[in-house]
């Protein structure tokens, strides 16, 4: 089928659904000078992953630290939502896209002005004390000094999202499900269904008889067995002319 049907296809769907949900992975960001984290160029063939687990995080929290900020703070914090940000936050301005769930950190879909985002593994945008369990909103001029320390009982500070070992927060998993249950359409992009919980979710959809439709540059784990529309190729190019043909 020529990329134009493919298009068309979707577009209609989309068109057609009364509740469509939109699943991100790091995929969405890569754009934005994200990079994603597995795969040839991700950020785990450069980094060990230890740094983001909790147990080693409550022994060793200066140097996991030293890394989080260098990683994700003084380079997260610069990026720009890219184009595929910008056309969900338009289908959901024209009541296309009901629910947003994205698995990614770094607060670009709210930038680039979507209304109705679940941060299903948390955010870098607040900080959230290990001992108090106080959470503040993010500053530069916590991180002076690492590790960042609470201000209100000294504990240790940590971004307040989801570690390896840790929980998907309750109310973000869920507020997840519940989007997941009531789409018709969902649409997966940027993600390769290796990250579990999160993985479940476009599995929960299809189970109750959701159209799926996947944008991603390489073929992943639900291609083959859930997917029924897929779009090869990046979410900027694909968004970009799903949102061009919803306008004409």
């Amino acid at each position: 089928m020529c990329e134009s049907d493919l298009i068309g296809k979707a577009v209609d769907s989309l068109l057609n659904s009364d509740y469509t949900t939109v699943f991100t992975g790091a995929g969405i960001s890569v754009d934005s000078g994200i990079p994603a984290f597995r795969g040839e160029d991700g950020l785990w063939s450069t980094y060990d992953p230890i740094f983001l687990d909790i147990g080693n995080f409550s022994l060793n929290p200066k140097s996991c630290w030293t890394l989080i900020k260098q990683i994700f703070y003084d380079h997260y914090a610069v990026a720009l939502p890219n184009e595929a940000h910008y056309a969900i936050a338009k289908l959901e301005r024209l009541n296309i896209v009901r629910q947003i769930i994205t698995q990614n950190i770094d607060n670009l879909h709210q930038r680039a002005g979507s209304q109705n985002v679940i941060e299903f593994h948390g955010t870098l945008n607040s900080l959230k004390c290990i001992s108090c369990k106080k959470i503040l909103p993010y500053e530069a001029s916590l991180l002076s000094t690492l590790p960042p320390r609470c201000k209100s009982c000294g504990g240790i500070l940590k971004p307040d999202f989801v570690f390896f070992g840790e929980p998907i927060p309750e109310t973000a998993a869920q507020d997840s499900l519940k989007a997941a249950e009531l789409a018709d359409v969902f649409l997966i992009i940027g993600t390769t269904g290796e990250v579990h919980p999160a993985a479940q979710l476009p599995i929960l959809a299809k189970r109750n008889n959701a159209k799926v439709i996947e944008i991603n540059v390489k073929p992943s784990l639900f291609t083959d067995k859930i997917t029924d529309l897929f779009l090869q190729g990046r979410a900027t190019d694909k968004l970009r002319l799903i949102v061009q043909s919803i306008e004409n």
